[in-house]
């Protein structure tokens, strides 16, 4: 079997024509793949024709150039990782600090152990934790001692009475309320 001049020309040519399809077809999903790419890395419209114009005009040396340059993370990625950063830094704001000597204390703590500053007020009906600055237990609705109430009736004003007498002989045996400390 022998070839002839005119059928090694035909098997060039058509080789050489679908080696030229492949070509553009690469060249051209190099520049769709570049542009989808880049829109997930950049919000810059500048920096986006840039890099899909740079791929187009250098074809493989451009997409090697395009990925030296590109931005490492895509905005997803940036987006996800401020929201773990504002999350730890969230974390690390909400553990509770002494105002006295500075150390992490737990949010349920009456005092400091390390310089004895008190944190929080004991209810007088529950018994539960209460900030010092509240004038009002969350849990149990009991009104501070020493609170002015707005809305008091007769009964209530007869009855706090008496029971200030009975409290009085009882205040020696607990914490004093105007001193911070233990």
């Amino acid at each position: 079997m022998t070839l002839n001049p005119a059928t090694i020309s035909n098997i060039i040519l058509i080789a050489t024509g679908f080696a030229a399809a492949f070509a553009a077809a690469l060249w051209l999903s190099l520049i769709i793949w570049t542009y989808r790419d880049i829109r997930r890395r950049a919000r810059d419209p500048l920096v986006r024709i840039l890099a899909v114009l740079v791929v187009a005009i250098l074809f493989l040396p451009g997409v090697l150039v395009y990925l030296i340059l590109r931005p490492p993370r895509t905005q997803e990625e940036e987006f996800q990782q401020t929201l773990e950063e504002e999350a730890l830094l969230a974390s690390i704001e909400e553990s509770s600090l002494c105002p006295g000597c500075g150390r992490r204390v737990q949010e349920d703590w009456v005092a400091c152990p390390s310089c004895y500053t008190r944190l929080k007020k004991p209810c007088h009906q529950c018994g539960k934790a209460i900030e010092l600055a509240w004038n009002l237990c969350p849990y149990c609705g009991t009104p501070a001692p020493g609170m002015r109430r707005d809305v008091l009736n007769i009964d209530d004003a007869m009855r706090n009475l008496s029971g200030d007498a009975v409290s009085e002989g009882e205040t020696g045996a607990g914490i004093d309320p105007a001193n911070d400390n233990f």
